[in-house]
């Protein structure tokens, strides 16, 4: 799922070229965003289009040869002439009279070109490790036997293996170790073009030598900023250099970095643009209002992830616990759906920032099959999203002070400040009730490489900036922790925890019900009634397990007289998508549920752990359904719930109606006999997180 949409998109024609647009936003100036090479599209900006089109006006365009653009077969198509054509098109089209133009590589190339041959139409520009110039090597038409690295940008060997050659350029455009995502996006990109097109654009006339170049650069008269990695394996970091100097522009090096700024250091590549657009819009920030350090109230920001409501439910019972020890303390949320839900039963402030934020709940629910979810791979695709997120939490601790941040598994906060330490502000405490992702069997080598690399990124963040989080907690006991490795070479999941968090014990947010008789009448439910509470949490993944369960109510009623069913769906999902036999009460979201899984008989639930162990908290009977290919429901949740002797695991689709049917009537009423949960959870973590108030 994309972080933002476009607000308008649209094709202009050029002697029958069509080429994709696209418009976001609304202020100025407008910056135009142009691609680089055909082997990617404007996608290449989508850790950058949310952020800059929350303070300014973006146009993207596709590059002839991808994305929503046409591929022409004819080399003179490709000239910089016509891509500097395109352009003006665009902005003609957009009615943009003047912008901001941003390239990286060759898009860099002809933003300076466009501000070199029409200077009225550029207020600035910003040359991303330009290609300018950017000859094929001299081995460009060479056969050979065999093609080993770089000897692969060849056109006999891309018309042999184009997506080898596409792997090939990719991981040399980004040397950066744990670059896997980045060079996948790459790969895929390329592969929505062909080899014959990206030969074309090598083809194409009037490729620039450095005489040509050094003349351009000679007649731009707009401000310039260079940005270049010095591990540039494409374009050679002294061509950056170089092209500062002919400009006059300023210089900034990335250093340790490659080709691809805007793909590997998305959230300093924002910030750089947005300075400079800024800087040649002629913005200041705003005078404001500043309080003396002696005169202000301690403030607590909470980032609480929108993954279901565990987060919400134990969060909210920790602010209390912290309002306890610190009565004067002042707690904002920055939260998005259903999280905000909780929160606004409870009066608590919700930041207005937080309406900038993206739909994490979306992307997961877009991502979700038929009571299966890939949730590595979910998380892995949710990265324009973690970096839209990121700025909007940097943007509100750059404007406003916080003596300490908490991020309730925040993993685009945790992860980016890891990457930009210099941007911390303040106190920053990391809650989670997991750590480590762990590859699927159905994922083999593949994905077991790729968690691997992602846990090995963690381990070393954490080694690297060993105080930038001031405090970990764990949400539970150092026996929840599995045993499993993190990857080759690195500490089993228990080892490197133990050695990094502390622990909290378990937060539930509330006290099991001392007298549940007098709970069940409240409710209304009857005495001696059988009652079967049914749900999947407030993710709103779990639509396919609930039409399960209550296709099997009609024998489950005939084995169990009088049984009563009630399904809560949650705030994500609508009750009129559940159709329901007579005796199947359905509602939306129930601001209590706990309640009603303490007065139940039995409960059908998925694997999350928050209703889990609300269940064992409880001491109810209940029946679980893990996500199919949830590492954090097939491996995590099962450990735990084990630990406490808690709950029935069953197998979604190797469940039938009668065996389903028969879990139910024999499980309802069942004595248990768990091990009990505790109840100080969240004292203990509010003391965790005092100590740095």
């Amino acid at each position: 799922m994309r972080a933002r949409k476009s607000d308008q998109d649209g094709f202009v024609e050029r002697d029958g070229v069509k080429i994709g647009y696209e418009v976001f936003g609304a202020g100025e100036p407008t910056l135009l965003l142009l691609c680089s090479w055909a082997i990617v599209n404007s996608r290449q900006w989508k850790a950058q289009v949310p952020y800059l089109a929350r303070h300014f006006r973006v146009v993207t365009v596709d590059g002839r040869g991808n994305g929503r653009s046409d591929r022409p077969a004819d080399p003179e198509a490709y000239a910089d002439t016509e891509l500097v054509a395109d352009a003006l098109a665009v902005l003609d089209a957009t009615a943009t009279e003047r912008a901001v133009v941003v390239g990286l590589s060759l898009g860099g190339r002809h933003a300076l070109m466009l501000a070199a041959d029409h200077p009225q139409r550029v207020d600035g520009v910003v040359a991303l490790g330009a290609a300018l110039p950017w000859p094929a090597p001299l081995w460009f038409d060479d056969v050979r036997d065999s093609y080993e690295g770089f000897e692969k940008f060849n056109r006999h060997y891309w018309r042999r293996d184009f997506r080898d050659f596409a792997e090939v350029f990719m991981s040399a455009a980004m040397p950066e170790p744990h670059s896997t995502k980045p060079i996948e996006d790459g790969v895929g990109w390329a592969m929505q073009t062909s080899a014959e097109t990206l030969i074309a654009t090598v083809d194409a006339p009037g490729q620039p030598d450095w005489a040509d170049a050094e003349a351009i650069c000679r007649r731009v008269r707009c401000p310039v900023l260079v940005v270049h990695g010095e591990r540039d394996a494409i374009v050679p970091y002294e061509t950056g250099v170089t092209l500062a100097e002919w400009t006059g522009g300023e210089l900034v090096a990335i250093r340790d970095g490659g080709h691809a700024a805007p793909f590997r250091d998305p959230v300093k590549t924002n910030l750089l643009l947005r300075d400079f657009a800024d800087s040649v819009g002629g913005r200041r920030a705003a005078a404001g209002s500043w309080t003396r350090a002696h005169g202000r109230r301690k403030r607590v920001l909470f980032l609480s992830s929108p993954i279901g409501l565990g987060h919400a439910r134990r969060d909210v019972a920790i602010a209390d616990a912290l309002r306890k020890r610190h009565p004067d303390v002042e707690i904002e949320w920055l939260a998005q759906h259903p999280v905000t839900v909780v929160l606004g039963e409870r009066g608590e402030r919700v930041h207005p920032a937080s309406g900038y934020l993206a739909s994490e709940s979306g992307h997961i629910e877009s991502e979700a099959g038929e009571h299966d979810l890939h949730v590595f791979e979910a998380f892995r695709r949710m990265d324009e999203i973690l970096v839209a997120n990121f700025m909007v939490v940097h943007d509100l601790m750059t404007a406003e002070h916080y003596d300490l941040v908490v991020g309730d598994e925040a993993w685009d906060v945790d992860h980016f400040l890891h990457e930009n330490p210099e941007l911390k502000r303040g106190a920053f405490a990391w809650l989670t009730d997991f750590v480590g992702m762990l590859p699927m069997p159905d994922g083999g080598a593949a994905e077991s490489a790729l968690t691997a690399d992602y846990n090995a990124e963690m381990v070393e963040h954490v080694a690297r900036y060993p105080r930038l989080r001031d405090r970990s907690i764990f949400v539970g006991n150092p026996d929840d922790l599995v045993g499993d490795p993190l990857g080759p070479g690195l500490p089993s999941v228990a080892e490197w925890t133990r050695a990094h968090f502390d622990f909290a014990g378990y937060v539930s947010g509330f006290e099991p019900p001392s007298d549940r008789e007098a709970l069940r009448a409240e409710l209304g439910y009857r005495p001696g009634e059988p009652v079967c509470v049914v749900t999947v949490g407030g993710s709103g993944v779990g639509l396919a397990l609930l039409r399960k369960i209550v296709t099997a109510y009609p024998a489950a009623a005939r084995r169990v007289p009088g049984l009563r069913m009630v399904v809560a769906t949650g705030p994500r999902i609508d009750p009129g998508s559940l159709p329901a036999p007579g005796g199947v009460e359905v509602c939306g979201y129930l601001p209590e549920l706990y309640r009603h899984l303490a007065a139940c008989d039995l409960a059908v639930v998925q694997g999350g752990l928050t209703t889990t162990m609300e269940l064992t908290a409880t001491a109810r009977p209940f029946l679980y359904f893990p996500l199919a290919r949830h590492f954090e429901q097939q491996v995590h949740v099962p450990h735990r719930l084990g630990n406490y002797r808690a709950g029935r695991r069953m197998d979604y689709a190797a469940t039938d109606p009668d065996q389903l049917t028969d879990a139910i009537a024999t499980g309802i009423g069942r004595p248990v006999d768990y091990r009990p949960v505790e109840t100080g959870g969240a004292d203990n973590a509010a003391a965790l997180l005092a100590e740095l108030l």
